[in-house]
């Protein structure tokens, strides 16, 4: 059997150990358009800043390939599938045949039609190792950044460059930073953190043009008016599944690609996982992208163990995103902001001067949702009990508690938590629910 993986990060090694617990045999090739090893994608801002080294990027054995005996093919991108003739074309012009193909390419960083966004020179994107390097590689000549999006990767970008002692202004299209991620109390205190770092923070205001001359940037226009001066811009609005270069496949495309709950797309043998992918969502089953570590890993288990011959159902994706900025620790979960709070039981405790905040959403007295700043090592309790569906009466007074954890459950809910099934929601799948 030959199995194809495009893309090389966190779906592509949940599939790669799907399929060897199946199949010790069968031919594993994994296609990758970046030319390094998988890496922990959360770590380029710390790689930016100075934080950590190169080496420290991986976060799997460095024999995980050999052992699993990988054919990688690094620096290289697939440009097209025939999946009638069951194989993809490389860039190069080379063909890769295939018996099961898994599509894990991930997403591209969203640009939007900016004026002057073309003909400059110094104006990055934010989303992979090497943007990270080629940021690092001119920081000597950066004294001003402006970054566009104050969503997670915005917000690393800023973080990064700050640590580089670089003056950083983020410019945020909603009412608050981490707006789609987080509510407007755990956006406040993040921006309160930011400011303390001497991060400028302009919300409900988007850039229209990037001023200069000669390739050179002098600074932003604002729709407001203002003008921002700034040398450098880094444009991270977010990303789009990566799926371009499957015009003519045959593939159903929408948002992302299309899957059922096998993680198969509408082609026969052709699997996708990850942020590429099209799936059910956990509470409504309706499909839509989801970009989230945790999830995509879960997705490329699911998939790889389909490709082996094997069944596993997706459960649908949970809402999952989390950022550690300047040593506060975040994560979101869930329903964290109702359209009809009404319909819902919402409990909260902040302590803003200490950069502690605590949100619990219930719905019918289960936990739908929940929001941490400042107190996040028990993030995969939460993310249990939702999934679990678990009825939260008899310790939902305890919720709101700091030291809420494995004391306040039930023998019962215990063994589902960490019982055999329970154990793949708390182990590293929910407890790095890292946003990509």
């Amino acid at each position: 059997m030959n199995y194809l993986i495009v893309g090389n990060s966190v779906a592509a090694v949940g599939a790669i150990r799907a399929i060897r617990e199946l199949d010790q045999q069968g031919n594993i090739t994994v296609v990758s358009r970046e030319k390094h090893n998988v890496y922990g994608r959360p770590l380029i801002s710390y790689l930016l800043g100075g934080l950590i080294t190169e080496k420290r990027m991986s976060y799997l054995p460095d024999n995980f390939y050999e052992q699993n005996r990988i054919n990688l093919l690094l620096d290289s991108e697939v440009v097209a599938v025939d999946s009638k003739g069951k194989s993809v074309k490389l860039a190069g012009g080379d063909t890769i045949p295939y018996d099961k193909l898994l599509l894990a390419t991930g997403g591209d960083p969203f640009i939007p039609p900016i004026e002057g966004l073309t003909d400059k020179d110094r104006i990055f994107t934010f989303t992979t190792w090497d943007d990270a390097a080629k940021l690092k590689g001119i920081s000597a000549d950066i004294n001003r950044a402006v970054v566009i999006g104050g969503g997670l990767i915005g917000l690393k970008a800023a973080e990064g460059l700050n640590l580089l002692n670089k003056s950083v202004t983020v410019i945020e299209l909603a009412d608050r930073v981490l707006s789609s991620a987080f509510d407007r109390p755990a956006g406040k205190i993040v921006a309160r953190k930011m400011k303390a770092n001497g991060i400028d923070v302009i919300t409900e205001d988007t850039v229209v043009r990037i001023e200069g001359e000669g390739g050179e940037i002098s600074g932003v226009t604002l729709k407001s008016g203002d003008f921002i001066l700034c040398d450098t811009v880094i444009v991270a609005i977010g990303v789009r599944p990566a799926a371009a270069f499957l015009k003519g496949s045959g593939i159903e495309v929408n948002r992302g690609i299309v899957v059922d709950n096998s993680m198969a797309t509408s082609v026969k043998d052709i699997y996708a996982a990850g942020d590429v992918a099209e799936a059910a969502d956990f509470f409504s089953g309706q499909k839509n992208p989801m970009p989230i570590w945790p999830d995509a890993y879960i997705q490329g288990d699911v998939a790889g163990t389909a490709m082996a011959g094997g069944a596993k159902d997706y459960e649908g994706g949970l809402a999952m995103n989390s950022i550690e900025f300047f040593k506060v620790s975040t994560i979101s979960m869930g329903v964290t902001n109702p359209l009809n709070p009404a319909e819902y039981e919402i409990h909260t405790y902040q302590d803003i001067q200490n950069y502690q905040y605590r949100k619990i959403v219930l719905q019918d007295n289960r936990l739908v949702g929940a929001v941490l700043v400042g107190n996040v090592d028990r993030a995969g309790i939460f993310a249990g009990l939702i999934r679990e569906k678990v009825d939260m009466t008899p310790f939902k007074d305890s919720l709101l508690s700091p030291d809420f954890g494995f004391i306040n459950l039930s023998k019962e809910i215990r063994s589902r938590l960490f019982g055999p099934q329970g154990k793949a929601l708390l182990s590293g799948r929910a407890e790095q629910a890292v946003g990509h």
